[in-house]
């Protein structure tokens, strides 16, 4: 879609609820003649003269032919989602209903809207700010109860009440730097310098705490990728079951068992944990074992975190560092994000074990490995304790303002960086003029996060990424 040609003078149409037979579907109208347009094929109520926030049952016609029973919800603007006009039908799920009343629409002069247009509309009226419009999305994404919450938070400003408060301390700093640029002959300062820089470390100091908020706001957001690996036989599977306290993945004596990779979501204290059990590392036997293998390296790759499960009565000591070296130190599988947990599995069969004995230096040892008996739920709980423990590094932040968005950290990066130019400046004594144009460039990388500074292609981008009838 073309923002720089968007028109706020269309009335738009979209069904609002998802595509398929469903007890009911939402039509929803927004524009100018949204009122007027419904109007038209609802002769049960003169919708010009109702009042905003009100519902009225009646029929929709095409003619005189009667399409369907319906509710029509009225919005007049400003108070709205978009701040204009709109109207939402909630019609009987029928993919014929929904396509005949909407074409009746068209036909009274609305068109369809695009990806994300009624949550553009809602940006260009000024109901949302460019942060809160992306936090709609996430809200409509969210799939546990700390995605839902940062969501609500940042949709309802509160990420841009912090960036707005940073960015107007920072305008009145810049005024007065502007204003000595017009009084550069006279060689006066309105901007004392003391200050200034007390300001700027203050901000980065804020701008610092926010970055470093993104890992856990990624975490929140989309969820930690989890492998369950291990040699075949060693528990993987039993202990998925455990985690999940359900029969979720075939379990039997007959090593290699598992060929392909078997994924499940589970919650720990709000955070989304995507299991992933995968088939047993070792010299694959057949082609097929082998592809199955091959997708267990991939996947712990591609993880966040490594749950790598042994069989105390298997596995030596040494057996459990050469598989270590082999397929995942030696494979170079491991990322600098990956981070690893160790879990002696079938405890209950050699209760004698010493954990202290699997301990190697720099790699494992009290605070990443985990005795457990998977088939017996021994120390499940505390292992999903740790896994919490393990990717939440500093559980204070969850009650402080979370960056979820890579566009926010970009942004972000950049104002941090500007300002240390700033400091930078200062300290070499640099000339008003170049103290305000980073001061400017910072100020307009904290103005993309709230929209106040974008572009077309940014604004597609975004709303690109919505369901049509949001």
């Amino acid at each position: 879609m073309n923002y720089k040609n968007h028109s706020l003078e269309d009335t738009i149409v979209a069904l609002a609820t998802p595509p398929g037979i469903g007890a009911i579907a939402v039509i929803r109208l927004s524009g100018t003649k949204a009122i007027e347009i419904a109007n038209a094929v609802f002769p049960a109520k003169d919708l010009t003269k109702a009042a905003t926030h009100t519902i009225h049952l009646g029929t929709i016609r095409d003619g005189e032919r009667i399409v369907d029973e319906v509710l029509v919800s009225l919005f007049v603007g400003p108070k709205s989602y978009t701040r204009e006009n709109v109207v939402e039908v909630s019609t009987h799920g029928s993919n014929y209903i929904i396509q005949e009343v909407i074409s009746l629409f068209m036909r009274q002069g609305a068109r369809m809207a695009q990806a994300g247009e009624f949550t553009l509309r809602a940006f260009l009226n000024g109901q949302l700010d460019l942060s809160q419009a992306e936090a709609v999305a996430d809200l409509i994404a969210s799939e546990s109860a700390s995605s839902h919450a940062l969501a609500i938070e940042q949709m309802r400003g509160g990420f841009s009440d912090e960036i707005q408060i940073l960015r107007q301390e920072l305008i009145d700093f810049a005024s007065l730097i502007e204003l000595e640029l017009d009084f550069s002959e006279e060689d006066v300062e309105f901007a004392n310098r003391d200050a200034l820089k007390e300001l700027v470390t203050k901000i980065r100091g804020i701008l610092r705490r926010l970055l470093d908020s993104f890992q856990l706001g990624n975490v929140i957001k989309n969820g930690v990728s989890t492998v369950i690996a291990g040699r075949p036989n060693a528990g993987k599977s039993t202990l998925l079951n455990a985690l999940l306290n359900e029969e979720r993945a075939i379990v039997s004596e007959i090593a290699g068992t598992t060929r392909d990779t078997v994924e499940e979501k589970l919650n720990i204290k709000g955070i989304e944990f995507r299991l992933i059990d995968t088939a047993g590392i070792r010299k694959a036997q057949d082609q097929i074992e082998k592809i199955g293998v091959e997708r267990t390296i991939e996947k712990i790759a591609e993880s966040t975190v490594v749950i790598y499960v042994f069989d105390v009565i298997e596995s030596e000591p040494a057996d459990l560092w050469n598989d270590i070296d082999r397929f995942l130190q030696g494979s170079k599988v491991l990322t600098a994000k990956s981070k690893q947990l160790f879990v002696a599995n079938k405890m209950d069969l050699n209760p004698y074990t010493k954990p202290e004995d699997y301990y190697k230096e720099g790699l494992i040892g009290p605070k990443n490995l985990i005795t457990v008996s998977a088939k017996n739920q021994m120390n499940i709980e505390y292992l999903k304790n740790h896994l919490f423990n393990l990717v939440i590094d500093n559980p204070d932040l969850m009650d402080s303002t979370i960056v979820t968005n890579s566009r926010h950290y970009e942004a972000l990066t950049g104002a941090d960086e500007s300002l240390q130019t700033v400091l930078n400046g200062m300290e070499s004594g640099i000339t008003s003029d170049f103290i305000a144009m980073d001061i400017r460039r910072a100020l307009q990388h904290l103005g993309e996060i709230t929209g106040e500074v974008s572009t077309d292609d940014l604004l597609g981008n975004i709303f690109g990424r919505f369901c049509i009838g949001k």
